[in-house]
């Protein structure tokens, strides 16, 4: 082996300790992570930055942002208490959660989608006085079925929309991975 081979393994070592440590944001961790392989020459400066800039890295930053700003906000726990304010049975209110999920995680992150219903799942269960875990994983598995539906739905759907416009020189549409996503 390498003397930057080496390196790189302590590295990533380090780092997969880090995050099992679990002391300091994984955010933190993979920056120190980059700036110490920047720092020991194992990544040439020119190419340590650069993957910021990519299409895929902008488009999931930005999903982030929009379910964070989305959250927030409380709008979908107002229009929710506009809209379905009786929802008394727990069955009305699962198949309320799990469409809803479903549908925001076509548009945005499925972790953003679920973010943003979770507090809204956490007052049924309480109103109901039953476990939220009734709600959370129909919620999840909704949101995993809605993130497949839309090219910018999950972040794979982003690359192989990447990779097929780049051999074929034509990229997958909004609504191309539905009829896949949906069966």
């Amino acid at each position: 082996m390498t003397m930057p081979q080496i390196l790189s393994f302590a590295v990533i070592v380090a780092m997969m300790a880090a995050l099992v440590w679990g002391r300091y944001r994984y955010d933190l961790v993979a920056a120190a992570a980059l700036l110490l392989a920047l720092a020991i020459g194992i990544v040439p400066f020119d190419e340590a930055f650069s993957g910021f800039s990519d299409d895929i890295v902008v488009i999931v930053g930005s999903a982030l942002l929009v379910s964070a700003g989305i959250a927030r906000s409380g709008i979908m726990e107002v229009a929710i208490r506009r809209f379905a304010p009786n929802l008394s049975g727990v069955r009305s209110q699962l198949a309320l959660l799990v469409i809803v999920v479903t549908i925001l995680s076509a548009f945005v992150k499925n972790i953003g989608a679920l973010a943003i219903m979770i507090p809204i799942a956490f007052q049924f269960a309480r109103r109901s006085s039953v476990s939220p875990s009734i709600f959370l994983m129909p919620m999840a598995f909704g949101s995993l079925l809605g993130g497949l539906m839309t090219q910018v739905g999950t972040s794979p759907n982003v690359v192989v929309s990447r990779v097929r416009e780049e051999l074929t020189g034509a990229a997958f549409t909004m609504f191309d991975f539905t009829p896949v996503g949906a069966a």
